[in-house]
């Protein structure tokens, strides 16, 4: 495969599934523009590995109308667009005040259409596209312990549905991408949280993640970036609409 210098733009490409999926893209020859608020994170991933960082923070509208303006500039209209910027936090519904509410949905959903919508009016512009959001197996299913991320990333998904029922018969593809626990920066954090809402030791906690995982084990990021790059190859066109999951089995 090859993506002929195709312009990628990747929120939260620093660290993580983005730059697992960046570097993936980069490899088969696209120009790959990374996101994120950490500037450190992001120049040191870029020269590790050949990307175009853009600090950008998501949750700030004229952060991403800007941003991407300047990554379109500098690179060409974004054709392949992966919102992947999110937090995953747990908490009881009935210990959720509005600020924690908010700042799930402004990064999660508000951050995905707005990286979508600017990456649009560049992509309008071409004959071909590829629209990849980042949601989780918590996007077709409840999360115990988590109902607001559950939320969020349903709402994802059903961004990208209504957005492939908009664009169908013209040149683009909407798709979904929902992984179970991923092996991240993000996992001490959350097993952190893990043993403090519960009162597990740190294997235990690091097992509850595991385990539900159907194959017993943390995915790498690769396997995620993997189903990326199939995506965007030559032969995905028919794919459109659909949640991805890349969790191990059935869920």
């Amino acid at each position: 495969m090859t993506l002929d210098a195709k312009h990628a733009l990747v929120t939260g490409g620093g660290t993580g599934i983005g730059l697992a999926i960046a570097k993936t893209l980069c490899a088969q020859g696209a120009v790959v523009t990374i996101t994120g608020r950490r500037t450190d994170v992001l120049e040191q991933a870029a020269q590790a590995h050949d990307l175009s960082p853009q600090v950008m923070d998501v949750q700030d509208e004229m952060a991403v109308v800007d941003g991407i303006a300047r990554a379109v500039a500098r690179h060409g209209p974004v054709q392949i667009c992966v919102p992947n910027a999110g937090v995953a936090e747990g908490r009881a519904l009935h210990k959720t005040d509005m600020a924690f509410w908010r700042s799930m949905m402004n990064t999660n959903i508000d951050g995905t259409f707005l990286t979508i919508r600017e990456s649009l009016k560049s992509m309008h512009d071409t004959g071909w596209g590829r629209v990849i959001a980042i949601s989780s197996i918590a996007g077709l299913r409840g999360l115990k312990g988590a109902p607001c991320y559950t939320a969020s990333k349903h709402a994802v998904v059903g961004l990208i549905r209504g957005l492939a029922a908009d664009y169908l018969g013209k040149p683009y593809t909407f798709n979904a991408i929902c992984p179970a626990y991923v092996d991240t920066d993000i996992v001490p954090q959350n097993i952190d949280r893990i043993m403090a809402r519960t009162g597990l030791s740190e294997d235990e906690a690091s097992d509850v993640m595991v385990g539900a995982n159907p194959h017993g084990r943390l995915i790498p990021p690769e396997e995620v970036a993997e189903a990326a790059l199939w995506l965007c190859g030559p032969n995905s066109g028919s794919v459109n609409g659909q949640a991805i999951q890349i969790a191990g089995g059935e869920m």
